[in-house]
């Protein structure tokens, strides 16, 4: 038997994405929700990260806009001395998971139904007790799995392992209890970084490590990255560096010469040029310590892993029976097709500001909740999407700038984001003392180089038309 339920809007979804939404819907609007989710709490894949798992970048930009996560301090030890602190993912989850129990449910206005499988057009069904639910839909729908992210635990590697082979996903690495006779990475993106960081902090030698990385990445500073008033020179002065690349570039590959001189990209080897770009973060203490291995194998990604070698797409590499293979190939991000946010009573968060999917989320609610047109609600969150490839840094930034351009024109939106916790970089503008004359002369930068650097984007991009 079917139970029907009615609901302003059900949310499909309870990770970051999911909540930083409905958060919001709570805030601006009168709206009630339900959320379904396949998990027995909310929080998406971070229910099974790895272990050590850290945010990458501060927590000050993580969560949801009415509550904060992160402490106000800055980290006092390891690789991210003197920077605002990462939240593991252990803390994230309880987080989630609080804000669940403490606001959205006492609320009344949010009802969640846990370990439920949705099955569309309204339906869901318990994977507990296979009750099935129908939802009457009075404003939308919001999918807020469309951005799915692929994780360690669950994945399947895209290339065969022979019987016998010692190999684990990177999940498994605080289980070690015996010493290999060497450990192999495999996956150049985020989740390699941090596996091959977890090593050498836990006293494994860089020589016993070998890392397979099929392409080099662009990284991101962290220090360039803090909402902090004291880092208004490197995050703010890092902005105005970019744009004045981006205007003074004269080809695609000089922006990327002019972005790395600046200190905007950093790489792990200057002599190897990156042909990845996934938004990865680190700071140049954890820049330093990758530096230092130097056994990588860039032939492409594993076809088979076999007892005595490891067969990649151009080549062969050696192992042996008791080395450790850790697997983290997983692609954080499946779907990197784009549709608009807003499509009648379907709505799909995406990201509207790079490399912050949480305050996109809330964003593109505050604007549900205050705007009346599909038209008006899509020019303002125009998708920015996600970037795989180095050049699609250059894609991605045209939106970017569009949306930035079009919120700073718009008197309401101004003001809610100025006090959108998640929304850092305006609230440090907004700080900023009059009399204050080199953060103002940063500021001047930005808003001289702003346009400039829009119009030589279609200059840039019509580059990369050319020569695909």
């Amino acid at each position: 038997m079917t139970e029907n339920l009615s609901s302003d809007y059900l949310i499909i979804g309870s990770g970051a994405v999911g909540m930083a939404f409905a958060d919001t819907m709570l805030s601006d609007s009168d709206a009630d929700m339900i959320i379904v989710d396949r998990h027995a709490k909310p929080g998406g894949h971070w229910n099974l990260a790895y272990p050590f798992v850290t945010l990458h970048q501060p927590s000050a930009f993580y969560g949801v806009s009415s509550r904060e996560l992160s402490n106000n301090q800055l980290d006092q030890t390891g690789l991210n001395t003197g920077l605002a602190s990462l939240a593991s993912g252990a803390a994230v989850s309880a987080y989630f998971d609080a804000i669940m129990r403490e606001r959205f449910l006492p609320s009344g206005r949010v009802r969640f139904f846990p370990m439920c499988d949705y099955l569309g057009n309204g339906m869901f069904k318990s994977l507990l007790t296979g009750a099935e639910f129908n939802v009457s839909v009075n404003r939308k729908t919001v999918d807020a799995t469309y951005l799915k992210t692929t994780i360690p635990a669950t994945h399947t590697p895209s290339f065969s392992v022979q019987e016998g082979q010692l190999f684990i996903p990177v999940n498994d690495l605080p289980k070690v209890t015996q010493k290999p006779d060497g450990y192999v990475v495999i996956g150049g993106g985020k989740t390699g970084i941090d596996a091959c960081l977890w090593l050498m902090e836990n006293g494994v030698s860089p020589n016993a490590i070998c890392w397979i990385m099929p392409r080099d990445g662009w990284l991101l500073d962290r220090r360039n990255t803090q909402s902090s008033v004291e880092f208004f020179t490197d995050t703010m002065g890092a902005h105005a560096a970019q744009f004045e690349a981006i205007a003074a570039a004269t080809s695609v590959d000089d922006l990327f010469d002019r972005l790395e001189k600046a200190g905007v990209l950093l790489r792990i080897d200057p002599s190897v040029k990156p042909l990845m770009f996934h938004g990865a973060t680190v700071s140049q203490a954890e820049l330093t310590q990758l530096r230092r291995i130097k056994n990588i194998a860039r032939m492409g990604r594993v076809k088979h892993l076999g007892l005595d070698q490891i067969e990649l797409v151009a080549g062969t590499i050696k192992t042996t029976p008791n080395t450790l293979h850790i697997d983290c190939s997983a692609s954080a991000i499946t779907n990197l097709n784009t549709k608009p946010v807003f499509q009648g009573d379907l709505i799909t968060p995406q990201a509207v500001r790079s490399y912050q999917p949480v305050f996109s989320a809330s964003l593109i609610a505050h604007v549900e909740a205050t705007r009346k047109t599909d038209e008006e609600k899509n020019s303002l969150c125009e998708v920015v999407p996600l970037p795989n490839r180095d050049t699609d840094w250059i894609r991605m930034m045209v939106p970017f700038m569009m949306n930035q351009y079009q919120w700073s024109r718009d008197s309401q939106l101004r003001a809610w984001l100025a006090n959108n916790r998640l929304d850092g970089f305006s609230r440090m503008v907004r700080d900023v003392d009059k009399e204050d004359t080199e953060k103002h002369a940063i500021l001047q930068r930005i808003r001289r180089s702003s346009m400039p650097a829009m119009a030589n984007l279609q200059n840039l991009i019509a580059e990369l038309d050319k020569a695909s």
